[in-house]
């Protein structure tokens, strides 16, 4: 019986960090030994957002697939290629955006969160608006069965089961309904006490070095309320530990932590040095893979001509079924 295939995508970013590893790459790393996978640099995506500024794309994409390497996603296993190298998607895209209804689009509410958030680029764009259509159209290039998101993200894969309804409806069934498979994405939290952004400066970098990693969780925000070391705190609300006591520690730290702050018999560096080394023993493997990876410079474009040449002889074929389907072959 063959794997069940999942497919996963990622805006290149430049270097990943710890909210990237817990949440999304960890997953990967699990789904690899299970399902026949394909993980995609989602260029195209980035220009939804950056269509300003797209000379740093192709840079972050040298960045970001070391990192992707150095924690075991293994390209002789799982097809790692560029979302813009497989012309296929683009077609199915324009050909899927014909039957995609506006107000299918316009609920979406990670659009409408978007907009009122985002006030630095302009993305009141037809690409923008339209992005869940190439998200399907990445999806059911490859009859992915599978595709795995955290709960929030989970109304974006409904709405691609409707296209494809949709779709099948008119043309006759071409494209399996692809299932949400939900995976646990734990919300990590900056330096500053805000998710974890490259853009809010505030990361701790899968590249950083122990020295570096140290000095930015001894500079973290923790319970507002604990001005001074008598103060009582709660770890509740304290980033260092939502974010890292919970992941990295052990039950007995986790208690010892707790206690101590609720009743003001530790400090918050005294949390945090407990955690530190955790943090670093977790990292230091990663970034010591990521310098051997790095020194071998043509190795990222040679992973990318391999996994383009898997990904378009799935995506070629399913492409000749759909043009034959609205009798366009």
């Amino acid at each position: 019986m063959s794997k069940k295939r999942v497919l996963s995508g990622m805006r290149p970013s430049g270097k990943l960090h710890l909210g990237h590893l817990h949440g999304v790459l960890e997953n990967w790393l699990k789904l690899q030994a299970e399902y026949e996978c394909f993980f995609f640099v989602a260029d195209w995506h980035a220009l939804t957002s950056d269509y300003e500024d797209p000379g740093s794309i192709r840079e972050n994409v040298e960045e970001m697939i070391p990192d992707w390497l150095s924690i075991g996603i293994d390209p002789e296993i799982s097809t790692i290629f560029l979302q813009s190298h497989i012309k296929e998607h683009a077609e199915l895209n324009l050909l899927l955006s014909m039957i995609t209804p506006l107000s299918w689009l316009e609920r979406n509410p990670t659009y409408k969160e978007q907009l009122a958030e985002i006030k630095d680029k302009d993305i009141r764009t037809y690409g923008f608006l339209g992005y869940p259509v190439l998200q399907t159209a990445d999806i059911v290039i490859y009859k992915a069965d599978l595709v795995p998101v955290g709960i929030d993200q989970a109304p974006h894969v409904e709405l691609s089961r409707e296209i494809v309804r949709r779709f099948n409806h008119l043309y006759g069934r071409i494209f399996p309904e692809p299932k949400t498979l939900l995976t646990d994405t734990p919300k990590i939290l900056g330096t500053d006490g805000r998710k974890m952004s490259k853009s809010y400066n505030n990361a701790i970098f899968l590249s950083d070095p122990p020295e570096v990693v140290e000095k930015k969780i001894l500079t973290m925000m923790t319970d507002p309320a604990r001005k001074r070391r008598q103060d009582k705190g709660n770890p509740e609300v304290c980033p260092v530990f939502l974010s890292y006591h919970k992941i990295y520690s052990n039950e007995d730290t986790i208690d010892w932590v707790k206690r101590g702050c609720t009743t003001a018999g530790i400090g918050c560096i005294e949390c945090k040095r407990s955690v530190i080394p955790k943090v670093i023993s977790r990292l230091e493997p990663i970034r010591i893979k990521r310098e051997e990876i790095s020194k071998d410079t043509g190795l990222v474009n040679r992973i990318l001509k391999i996994g383009d040449e898997r990904a378009r002889a799935v995506a070629s074929p399913v492409m000749d079924e759909v043009r034959g389907a609205i009798k366009l072959a």
